[in-house]
């Protein structure tokens, strides 16, 4: 039963990809990195969903701040945001920042209860006087 419920939670998990028309970087970033990332890792823990700036956005993405500028891409998971990535800063930069998102994505899912004693925790000890 848990490996079940593991399972459903990484399917809950999506990389929402705002876009629009003319975007010259969506275009480097579907030439360089969505070929491949549906066969990645990150890809399959948080499958890629394009959603077009300017156009109604999806009543289940209505909690997100929806910028501007594309490509924006927010790390999601069960209604609420993990994290986000403003443009697209190159095909090494991307993965590195998606790393990064997916290890907050791991942590969320650790039992919040434990997320929230280590933030806790660390208010803390930076509250103690320096000697």
């Amino acid at each position: 039963m848990f490996i079940a419920s593991m399972a459903i939670q990484a399917r809950a998990a999506e990389l929402v990809m705002f876009e629009q028309a003319g975007c010259a970087w969506c275009a480097v970033f579907d030439r360089e990195v969505a070929p491949v990332y549906g066969k990645t890792a990150e890809g399959k823990r948080a499958p890629l969903r394009r959603v077009t700036l300017g156009a109604p956005l999806p009543a289940d993405l209505a909690f997100i701040q929806v910028e501007r500028l594309t490509p924006l891409f927010v790390l999601v998971d069960n209604g609420r945001e993990i994290g986000r990535i403003r443009g697209y800063p190159g095909e090494d930069h991307f993965w590195g920042l998606l790393g990064a998102l997916v290890k907050k994505l791991d942590t969320a899912e650790i039992g919040g209860g434990r997320a929230r004693r280590t933030q806790n925790a660390s208010r803390a000890v930076s509250r103690l006087p320096v000697i």
